[in-house]
This record gives C-alpha cells, sequence and structure tokens, in this order.
C-alpha cells in the first residue's frame, strides 16, 4: 500500500516524492537489478521521429525520409515513432531495417501508443497483446527497446489499485519481449505518471514488475517541480532518453549541462534522443538542438 505520509515526507527532504521506503533504496542505488552501473558513461545522440510530427502527419517526409535526415544530422541512431509507419506488414518493416542498415543508421528502439491502466481484466488482455504485437515489430526492426504508456489514472481509482493494473500489462509484456531480448521503457508522461511526485509512480512499477527487461523511457522535460531531484532519482534505470531543451508545462528553459552531468553521474550508457516540440519549424529547430545533444555527449561520455 502507497504511504502518503512518507512520500511527501521524502518530498521535503529530498525533492522528490516517493512510494514507502523501499524507494529510499532505490534512489540510494538499491533494487531493482536493471539499474544502470555508475561508472564509464557512454551517451550517443540520437533523435526521435517524432520530431518532425509536422511534415510526417501531412506525409510531407515518410519514416525513410526520417532516416535520410539522421544521416544529414550526423547522429548515432533514430527512435521510430511508430504513428507513421506506412504499414506494420513484416515485409515493409524488414525493408525499412534493411534500408536504415544501407545508411548506416542504427534504430535504437520504437515508441508505441499504449494504455495499460486498464480497470477492466479483459481491457488489460488486450492491451498485453496489443503490445506484444509491437514486441514483434520491434524485432523486425532490429531494434531493442520500446517506449510504453502507462495510461491515464481511471476516475474512482486510487493510486494502489491503478499502480497494480499497470504492473499486471506490463509484466507479462516484458515476459515476451524478454524472450526477443526487447526491453520495454515505460515513459514519464501521461497519466499515472504525470504527477509532481511521478518518479515514485514508475520506480513503484518497475520494483513490482521486476524485470531486467523493465526500464524508464525517461523524459527530461515532463517533470513538472523538483526536475533535477526526479530526473536524478530515474536515471539508474533509464533504458532509453527522450531531449527537450525546455520543460513542458512551465516552459522554463532546461539546463542541459547540467541533466548530461547526472546522466554521466549515474553512469547512463545509451541514447540521448532529441524530441523536439519547439515553435520553430522542425527543419531548423531540431538541427540546433542536435547539435546541443552531440557536444554534450562528446563532453560527457568515456571512451
Amino acid at each position: 500500500m502507497i504511504n502518503a505520509v512518507h512520500r511527501r515526507g521524502f518530498l521535503k527532504a529530498a525533492g522528490v516524492a516517493v512510494a514507502g521506503p523501499w524507494i529510499l533504496d532505490l534512489v540510494a542505488g538499491g533494487r531493482p537489478e536493471n539499474k544502470q552501473s555508475a561508472s564509464h558513461p557512454r551517451l550517443f545522440s540520437g533523435c526521435c521521429a517524432y520530431s518532425y510530427a509536422k511534415y510526417l502527419k501531412s506525409g510531407q517526409m515518410t519514416m525513410e525520409d526520417f532516416i535520410l535526415k539522421a544521416v544529414e544530422l550526423g547522429i548515432d541512431g533514430v527512435d521510430i515513432t511508430t504513428y507513421w509507419l506506412k504499414s506494420t506488414d513484416p515485409g515493409y518493416i524488414v525493408s525499412l531495417r534493411h534500408f536504415a542498415f544501407k545508411q548506416g543508421v542504427p534504430i535504437s528502439g520504437i515508441a508505441i501508443r499504449s494504455s495499460m491502466c486498464q480497470p477492466d481484466p479483459a481491457k488489460r488482455a488486450a492491451e498485453v497483446a496489443a503490445v506484444k504485437k509491437w514486441v514483434d515489430v520491434a524485432e523486425w526492426l532490429g531494434a531493442s527497446h520500446i517506449r510504453v504508456f502507462g495510461g491515464k489514472l481511471p476516475t474512482g481509482a486510487s493510486e494502489e489499485q491503478s499502480i497494480q493494473w499497470v504492473v499486471e500489462t506490463m509484466k507479462p509484456t516484458c515476459d515476451y519481449a524478454a524472450a526477443k531480448g526487447i526491453t520495454l521503457g515505460i515513459e514519464d508522461d501521461g497519466g499515472m505518471t504525470d504527477t509532481a511526485g511521478m518518479a515514485s509512480r514508475i520506480l513503484e512499477i518497475l520494483h513490482r514488475v521486476d524485470s531486467p527487461y523493465a526500464g524508464i523511457n525517461l523524459d527530461i522535460a515532463n517533470f513538472t517541480e523538483n526536475e533535477y531531484k526526479q530526473i536524478e532519482a530515474c536515471v539508474p534505470y533509464a533504458t532509453a532518453v527522450h531531449i527537450r531543451d525546455v520543460f513542458g508545462e512551465t516552459k522554463g528553459p532546461i539546463d542541459l549541462d547540467r541533466v548530461w552531468g547526472i546522466f554521466a553521474q549515474g553512469g547512463y550508457k545509451g541514447y540521448m534522443s532529441a524530441e523536439y516540440e519547439g515553435e520553430e519549424d522542425p527543419m531548423t529547430g531540431v538541427p540546433k538542438l542536435v547539435e546541443k545533444i552531440k557536444d554534450l555527449c562528446k563532453k560527457y561520455s568515456t571512451v
């Protein structure tokens, strides 16, 4: 059961809401076992297809065009937002994988829509089936990571119930993904994980799922208070990172150098992928953000 008194107390003491005494162990480097090794950070530049949502939605850009754009940007890998795939037919997916290979562009992961917080057992089962299908797509693409969402907090449901429903959905999908060497990263965004203390909910979910193939797709811009403390609490369990340079709700600037320092201190190894949502046109705005990412990855990575 979530202890709200403990959570509020730790919020005052450390600047991040928590869910029970075991969270203290997590923040200090305890469970679960899939945490990052706190040494030798390896930070790679990347870009999410979502950065070009304006053009992908309108059909002015295809996923192949996005991969070619990655070559132009000189980044280390791409995160495929699946909303704009032409098809999920295996023939098309493997052709896209081959296209990326021929361009020398690794596919770091895919991002899917999901809503795992479902009170109805039948809907939870349907969600499990849907995510499993995306695991197959990721396998065909050669991607080792999938971004998933917890979903909205149902009206009238307690925090404890909602966490358990997500766990009951995420655990079997992680088991399925594990057989294919694919990791699921739950994002700190929307509904279940959309609170000032979202780090506590995510860590609670990971604790209960208890799988080395479960982690956090860490969007650094989605925290609304105590931002850097919450980022720091999540870094040991980050399996992919989405980067913007302003916080989503407050629009306050993000100190990216400070953020990279936190990831380096935590020993993060993986992609730091631009997910541009600025007012400037992506064709000029994305390259500016990517250049910052590339410079910081060089600064903070160890060889």
